[in-house]
């Protein structure tokens, strides 16, 4: 049992390093002992997320059964069922290790079975509620493992940081969403600078989209805002980790607009020289100090 223990903490391990880049390093930052957890929930959330991105080419139906079969298999483990699954083991592990709430994963879960079938969504009010299961729980999923001086107060702070890198990968991904027939960005706030799906689908980033991804990036600073005071009350050990996923996810905005908002021409990322730093002043950073997005 521990020797498939220890195999299904290197699977989700592996599926953080290739997929997770930028939250990836963060965790490099962490204790050896947080590290293998915060995987096993990445890989967790990672691979419900392929069995919905990488089956497109199936029908619906078929695709929510995979979903299905797979959340089963999870749900049978929580029961205490065995399994031979390649990754279940650790996210199980992890969650009787730190008493995880289940009705997170239930949450998870269930916004992922929207993916297969909701492609738009009309309100910001709207896309929240998608969110509040693919990112928010994440944050909160995150807090015992990360530990925390106060985590009631800690609490909002990590469901919104989970808002703002959620919205900060849609906005740096919306060629890539069209791609698979979504669109993330509310229609409400297409509307608003006259913008439709089909002028998006045209992949020429028009004065009209680019004014439409400064204000959406203006939104997810409102987010990393009201983030920043849970990084100081997480476990010191943690601190480091958190202060980098967050400058760094942050910085992706700063790279979008430097390319002038331009999300169709190339995929905006933090330059390698500026994610060692990050790292570096963030190991750095004496405990406790605040944080906020780079000027």
């Amino acid at each position: 049992m521990e020797t498939d223990l220890a195999a299904a903490y290197e699977r989700c391990r592996e599926l953080h390093r290739e997929h997770g880049r930028t939250y990836y390093l963060a965790t490099r930052l962490l204790p050896a002992w947080k590290r293998r957890h915060v995987h096993a929930l990445y890989g967790f959330t990672r691979y419900a997320d392929e069995i919905v991105d990488r089956t497109e080419s199936r029908p619906s139906a078929e695709r929510a059964a995979l979903l299905t079969a797979w959340s089963n298999r999870f749900l049978d483990g929580l029961r205490g069922e065995p399994t031979d699954d390649e990754l279940l083991p650790a996210v199980l592990h992890t969650i009787a290790v730190f008493d995880l709430d289940l009705e997170d994963f239930e949450k998870f879960l269930r916004s992922m079975t929207m993916d297969i079938t909701v492609t738009s969504y009309s309100t910001y009010a709207d896309l929240l509620e998608y969110m509040e299961g693919s990112a928010a729980v994440i944050g909160t999923m995150m807090l015992p493992i990360l530990g925390s001086s106060d985590p009631v107060a800690a609490r909002e702070p990590a469901r919104q940081l989970g808002f703002a890198f959620q919205l900060t990968n849609f906005i740096r991904d919306v060629a890539e969403d069209l791609e698979r027939g979504r669109v993330y960005l509310p229609e409400e706030h297409l509307a608003e600078f006259g913008v439709t799906r089909r002028i998006l689908q045209q992949g020429v980033a028009t004065p009209a989209i680019k004014a439409l991804i400064k204000a959406e990036v203006a939104r997810a600073r409102e987010h990393y805002a009201l983030a920043a005071p849970g990084i100081p009350l997480l476990e010191p050990a943690s601190q480091a980790c958190m202060r980098t996923a967050f400058q760094l996810y942050g910085g992706i905005l700063d790279e979008i607009e430097a390319i002038d908002y331009d999300v169709f021409g190339r995929r905006a990322t933090v330059p390698n020289h500026r994610r060692a730093a990050v790292a570096v002043r963030s190991l750095l950073t004496r405990p406790g100090t605040p944080v906020q997005l780079a000027a």
